[in-house]
Order: structure tokens, then sequence, then C-alpha cells
């Protein structure tokens, strides 16, 4: 038991960590571990609040205290792996998921962890191990029948991965996330197996219980508010607005940065292929969805309206400093490519802070998209709350890309679109186009892309469709759930247009 200031101090400090206050949790942190040395858990928390602040090195040694300290303590090994994993260092993730299996021997938790990390960075077979550890403690536990069928599926076994997906839906599972998570898994074989009207059925299941587990109304309240908020500042700039703002802040007052560009559009356009084609050339660091953005410069652009050229250039020097933390002696003379479709609505802080930006534009039939993004088991968020229905996402959609369409009628910036279907139907050629908008000459290693991409773990939804060569597939994907489409194809037909693609 803690003595009373201790407790309150440590009450304030996960106060102030729960509301993204880190700077105000920290010193109280400091200060508890100085009282309670031996308490792994406040070890961890501090590694969190340390984090949290960016305090990379800091971090780092205040959850190796904690595992230091408490060892056998496999839940708290698992959660220092689980944030060693959402700062994007997988192997000490992985370290820490196997030391958590080994303190507990009977352990399901700490395996379905090592699984699930495993198949992320595509080693099924040690995936594979994992849970048939998980299976030879519990045959019948839900998340382990579940992740099975998961590896069934990527590894082509779509059969066995159908059976295992509805002997456990018959099986009623109790865990909340297998519950849905087994539809859209069985619905993605459907689709596999040209079974469209079922797999829809499922998906819509999915969502019903997804929408009862967590409070959606709230979540597409604010996204409507940042969204509408973000369409009336674009449509009141008028088209000249980046002359003006370089006269606030002219070329001689910019610091000077690494080469840099941007890669946007709406997610599931084709932004991760693109990106990981553009990362195999030998000049490129790609950054596949990095936090440096919504974590760092947006956050820091919005305290204060004073955009000094002074200040602008401290923004510029804050989210290169997190891209070149984020990838290490990776980023070393190389140009960086930021891979981020949901900040596209963005683009104005973009253009304000970075005018040299050089910006890629991913484009994909919309009808395709938003088929795409429906099939997508990702956690809720305020963007993606709207994944949740056809109606929401052709909205999405529209709030998204007609930011672009207005954006891209700015002259003073570089910008390029390039089409998913020009891709994968040549991809030395419009490869070749791309690359070549960066300043540099395509390089063979770009069309082997994928060989480089299963060596790297990617944050991404779509990490598995990349571990491959292109494919054509998904191309007119939409046709084959046209009717289900119906409602929403008006609304998606002036994208149709704007794009270049054949309406209905």
């Amino acid at each position: 038991m803690m003595p009373g200031q201790s407790q309150n101090d440590l009450n304030r400090a996960r106060e102030f960590l729960l509301s993204g206050d880190s700077a105000r949790a920290l010193p109280l942190y400091e200060k508890l571990v100085r009282q309670s040395p031996g308490a792994g858990m406040i070890w961890y928390e501090y590694g969190n609040a340390a984090s949290k602040s960016r305090r990379t090195e800091l971090a780092d040694r205040a959850w190796s205290k904690a595992i230091e300290l408490e060892p056998r303590n496999a839940d708290l090994i698992g959660m220092v792996g689980h944030q060693f994993e959402a700062v994007r260092r997988p192997e000490k993730a992985r370290a820490c998921f196997l030391q958590a299996a080994a303190a507990d021997p009977r352990g399901i938790n700490p395996r379905i962890s090592l699984a699930v990390h495993q198949e992320k960075n595509h080693r099924l077979q040690e995936a594979r191990a994992a849970i048939h550890e998980c299976l030879a403690i519990d045959p019948q536990d839900d998340q382990a029948r579940y992740f099975n069928a998961v590896l069934d599926r990527r590894e082509g076994h779509l059969q066995e991965a159908e059976r295992g997906l509805r002997d456990l839906l018959a099986s009623d599972p109790r865990h909340p996330f297998v519950r849905y998570a087994a539809r859209y898994e069985l619905a993605q074989v459907l689709d596999r197996t040209d079974r469209f009207d079922e797999a829809m059925v499922l998906l819509r299941e999915a969502k019903e219980m997804v929408l009862a587990l967590a409070d959606a109304k709230l979540l597409m309240r604010g996204y409507d508010q940042i969204a509408e908020s973000s369409r009336r500042f674009t449509a009141a700039q008028p088209k000249n607005i980046l002359d003006n703002w370089a006269k606030y802040f002219p070329l001689a007052k910019r610091e000077s940065i690494p080469p840099l560009a941007f890669l946007g559009g709406h997610p599931r356009s084709g932004t991760t292929l693109l990106e990981r084609i553009l990362d195999a050339h030998p000049g490129v660091a790609a950054l596949d969805e990095p936090t440096a953005f919504l974590d760092v410069l947006q956050p820091e652009f919005h305290k204060s309206s004073e955009l000094s050229s002074a200040r602008v250039n401290v923004l510029r020097r804050l989210y290169i400093q997190a891209l070149r933390e984020e990838l290490g002696p990776e980023a070393a003379g190389k140009m960086l490519i930021d891979k981020n479709p949901s900040p596209t609505a963005r683009l104005p802080v973009w253009l304000r802070v970075f005018p040299e930006l050089r910006v890629l534009i991913a484009l994909r039939d919309p009808r395709d998209v938003v088929l795409s993004c429906y099939f997508q088991n990702i956690p809720l968020n305020s963007a993606n709350v709207n994944f949740l229905s056809f109606e929401r996402l052709a909205k999405h959609y529209g709030d998204l890309m007609g930011i672009w369409l207005a954006v891209r009628e700015w002259p003073g910036f570089a910008w390029i679109e390039t089409r998913y279907e020009d891709v994968v139907a040549d991809l030395p050629k419009e490869g070749r186009r791309v690359t070549e908008f960066l300043g540099l000459q395509w390089h063979p290693d770009q069309e082997r892309y994928y060989e480089k991409s299963g060596a790297k773990q990617l944050y991404s939804p779509t990490y598995q469709d990349v571990t491959r060569p292109v494919y054509q597939r998904s191309v007119a994907r939409w046709r084959a759930y046209e009717t289900h489409l119906a409602p929403i194809l008006p609304a998606l037909e002036p994208f149709c247009r704007a794009f270049g693609y054949q309406s209905v």
C-alpha cells in the first residue's frame, strides 16, 4: 500500500496520462519511481509517459526496468511488448512476447500476441507454431481457432479456412472481437470464391456487432465536425493562396530539409502498393503511415496562429526529426516519403509548412475504393467509423477527395496523380513515371518490391497484399456487388467523372 501522498501523485499522473497530457504526467512519474523503485507497474507507466513525450531512450529504460523487476509477470511483459509495437520497435515487441510466453507456460494471451506479431511480419510458420501451442493448451479457445483460420486463408487454404470459421461461428464464440472478426474473415473467403451476396450478409452482421460495442454516433459527430471545418477552410482559400503564403515564408528563410514527398489519396486506393514500389528504390526511404504528422506536426501547428518563418522552421525540424527517429540510419541521404491516406484532407497544413513538398495522389475507381473499405476490419476511430456503412463511406470519400479536387487547382506546388489500374496493368511504365516525378531514375529493384516488403513489418491494414507481385483481381471488383452499391452510386458519380472512370 502506497503512502497517501504517493497514491495521490499516482492518481494524478494516471489522469494526466489518460488525458494525453504526458508533459505533466512525466515529472510525477519521475518522483514516483524514486519513492517506489521496486514497483514494476509504475516503471511501466513511467515508460508510457516518456514515450508519449517522444523521449524514446527514457521509455526504453523504464520498460526494461519494469521487466527486470518482474521477470515472471507475463501480463506486464506482454503490455510492454504492445507498447514496443505501438512505437514501431517490432524486434523488441517480439522479444517481450516470447518472454511473456515463457513466463506463463499455460498462457493463451502472450502466445496470441506473439502469433499476431509474427503474422504481421510475414513469419507464418512461427505464427502457426504459437497458435498450435494455444490449441494444445485449450483446443476450444476462441482467439486461437480464429487465428488458425486466418493463417489458413493467408496460406491459400481457403477450404480449411472456411471450415474452421464456420465451425467457430457455430460454437457461438464468447470473445467479442472473435464474434465479429470471424465474420469479416469468412466474408473475405467467400469473396475470393465468388459468393458475393453471402459475403455481404456476413459483413452486415459483423458491422452491427461493432456498432453495439462502441459509441459510433459520437465518433461520427466528431468526424463530421472536423470534416466540415476542413472543407470550409479549403473552400475559403483563394486559388493563389500558395503565393500568398510564400510571401510570409520565402525560400531564403527556409531551413534546408531532405527531399520530401507526401503520398496520399483515399484509403484502399493503392497507396501501400505505391509506397512499397517507391521504397524499393535505393534512394528512397518511404514510411508506412508514420505518426509524425498527426502526433507531432499537426498538434504543434495548431498550438498558435503565429506562423513566422522562425516558427515554421521549428515545425519543419520537429516533423523531420520524428521521421528520422522512426527510420533510424535508413534515412541518411535519402528522399523521405510519408505515405498517409487520411491526412490528405490536411494538405493545406502540409503545404503551408513545406512549400517544396512533392505530392503524389493515388487514384482508384471510387466504387472499388468504397467496396474495399467496407471489407476492412480495423479498430474504430473517428475516421474509419465511416467504414461501417456504404452511405458513410460515400460521404467519407467525398469529404477527402473533394478537398483534393479543390487543392489541385492551386498553382504553385508539384503534384501528380497515379491510377492503381495503371500500376497493375504495367508496373514498369507507371512506376517509372511516378519515380521520375520525384527526380529519380527507375531502378530494377522497384519491379521486385514484394521481396523487400516481405522482410519488413508494415502498418497499413493491407500489409498482406504487397508481399506478392501485382495482380489485377481487384480491378472493377465493384461490379460483382453493384446491387449492394446501387444506393450510393449517384454520390460517387461526380468523382468517377473527375478522375476519368467510366460511369455506370
